[in-house]
């Protein structure tokens, strides 16, 4: 019996030594295998570490593109400019004689975008630096004499006039002028004269921005 277990013990040793140094089992073969998964490992974590760097570059660059176009849309939307009103409210009357010049405050607004014109002063104040198109309408019955300018910060730029006429007397004028940011144009009607206002002839004053500069 003892004999009988001596020679087991014999046959599994040499079937393990015949197992370790078997030449179908590379040891080195099989620890460069491992060095080349190692070294696969850390290039895919090195290219996944560049991926994210890039996500997040992207990330940034997208929103400082969406930064830049909200900025430029804000910035679309101060530079539309445009006005237009008519003396009064109810559309017709007379407005004068006066005996010291009056600005003119033009209450029947028909369009105001950009909200520049203010409607409670007759002063328009431009917004952004640029060159503006303004113009101003004057309308008189006979027998009146009629008188209205422009001005820019209280210097006059031009007029109209229409001086006692047989009839109707209607006149307007325009300018284009550049502007700076605040400045600000009103119409003034002269002393010892009158406008007259009518939906059919209204008494207005209007303007836009043409360009910023």
């Amino acid at each position: 019996m003892v004999v009988l277990q001596m020679v087991l013990l014999l046959c599994a040793g040499s079937s393990l030594a015949d197992d370790l140094f078997s030449p179908n089992v590379n040891i080195i073969a099989e620890l460069e295998k491992l060095k080349n998964m190692e070294e696969r490992i850390q290039k895919l974590e090195e290219a996944l570490a560049k991926v994210l760097r890039e996500n997040e570059a992207l990330k940034t660059l997208e929103q400082d593109s969406q930064n830049k176009m909200e900025f430029f849309q804000k910035e679309n939307e101060a530079k539309k400019v445009a006005f237009s009103a008519g003396l009064l409210e109810s559309g017709t009357g007379y407005t004068g004689p006066i005996d010291t010049p009056k600005t003119l405050v033009y209450k029947k607004v028909f369009s105001n975008i950009g909200g520049a014109y203010d409607p409670n002063t007759g002063v328009f104040t431009a917004p952004v630096k640029g060159a503006y198109y303004l113009r101003f309408y004057g309308h008189s019955h006979g027998g009146t004499t009629m008188a209205v300018s422009l001005l820019k910060n209280g210097e006059t730029q031009c007029s109209l006039h229409s001086w006692k006429p047989t009839a109707n007397g209607n006149a307007s004028n325009g300018v284009v002028l550049t502007l700076e940011t605040g400045d600000q144009i009103s119409t003034q009607l002269w002393q010892n004269t009158w406008v007259y206002d009518d939906p059919a002839s209204y008494t207005s004053f209007g303007g836009f921005l043409i360009f910023p500069l």
